[in-house]
């Protein structure tokens, strides 16, 4: 049984589609990633897949169970770090996942034993007793991801899991996912706008642009759909004319429109520059910039949307994302279905 299957499903607010009929799957213990920039509707389709919101037309499935008939069994069955923290700052690391627990309904013997592996797991055994307002930023994100395991759900899902993160602490926070996604044997699904990121964790990649998914595959299989070296030009002028002499040459194996000019896949393509000016020159362009990059995901956002993820987030904001990674997953329209137990279970 697939981990999530999402069967065109669509999410419109009013005049906005902020995800338009989007279907895919994850696997059963796959690290699954969904690139690409604030506003392209990854967190709208995050709180589809569990259930904060409803799809407007489609389907979708999470751990077998459906998003919008079976609410209850999907989320006793995901755990989920949204982007804003929520975590009791004045609590110790060990009352916040305590707090947790209960929700979910732990007696005390289960929940002592899961709070001493969780923070194992994520390596914060050491300061269990600390506040958590004592934490670094790293820290209190592994902490977030300790208490979205602590149930030990089927299905991890992390929106923007190192946003905001230092360098350093991002990469560490990688390891983490990592090891907690072989260790705990659990699926991840994880949005990102960082490259890199998605490149160095996810076993598959969805590039979402618009709402809508332009490519899935490997990042080894997505790199390599763009074959050689891809030249960025930046163009004054006469920008269709050049791509029209493009289109008339043996060794382009392939070219892009983009914001400011054209991105030009050639084989070696640090050879190809003074062929490319020269094309530039007989049409009456003029070529301001270049920029030679092997492929890799950021370019492969750019073949396919036409522009970098930056460019995109300048240009669009967040206005396309409707985010509502603040309400709890205990409430639905208001009622309120936190477990409880007693504590002497």
């Amino acid at each position: 049984m697939a981990a999530i299957q999402v069967d065109n499903v669509t999410r419109t607010f009013g005049s906005v589609t902020a995800v338009d009929e989007l279907s895919f799957t994850v696997e059963d213990g796959e690290l699954f990633g969904l690139l690409g920039p604030n506003g392209a509707g990854k967190s709208t389709l995050i709180n589809v897949l569990v259930t904060l919101l409803e799809p407007t037309e489609g389907t979708a499935t999470v751990n077998g169970h459906d998003v919008t008939s079976e609410t209850a069994a999907v989320r006793n069955s995901i755990g989920v770090v949204f982007q804003e923290q929520a975590l009791d700052e004045d609590l110790t690391g060990e009352e916040n996942l305590a707090f947790h627990a209960r929700l979910y309904g732990m007696g005390r013997r289960e929940r002592t034993d899961r709070i001493d592996e969780v923070l194992e797991l994520v390596g914060l055994t050491e300061v269990r007793g600390d506040p958590v307002g004592t934490y670094s930023g790293g820290m209190k994100r592994r902490l977030e991801i300790g208490r979205g395991l602590l149930h030990e759900p089927a299905v991890l899902f992390l929106d923007e899991p190192t946003a905001g993160l230092d360098a350093r602490t991002r990469r560490d926070t990688w390891e983490y996912i990592q090891r907690m996604n072989e260790d705990a044997g659990v699926s991840v699904v994880l949005t990102t706008h960082y490259i890199e990121e998605a490149e160095h964790l996810c076993d598959r990649v969805a590039i979402v642009d618009d709402g809508e998914i332009a490519a899935i595959d490997s990042p080894t299989a997505l790199k390599a759909t763009l074959g050689g070296t891809v030249v960025s030009l930046t163009v004054h002028g006469a920008v269709s004319a050049l791509c029209d002499r493009l289109e008339e040459q043996s060794w382009v194996l392939e070219y892009a429109r983009t914001d400011v000019g054209v991105n030009v896949t050639v084989e070696r393509g640090e050879t190809r520059v003074a062929d490319l000016v020269h094309l530039a020159d007989n049409v009456g362009a003029a070529i301001t910039s270049v920029d030679i990059h092997r492929p890799n995901l950021e370019t492969v956002f750019l073949s396919l949307t036409g522009a970098m993820i930056e460019d995109r987030e300048d240009a669009d904001g967040s206005a396309g994302e409707h985010r509502t990674q603040n309400a709890p997953l205990d409430t639905v329209d208001g009622r309120s279905e936190i477990a409880t137990t007693e504590d002497d279970e």
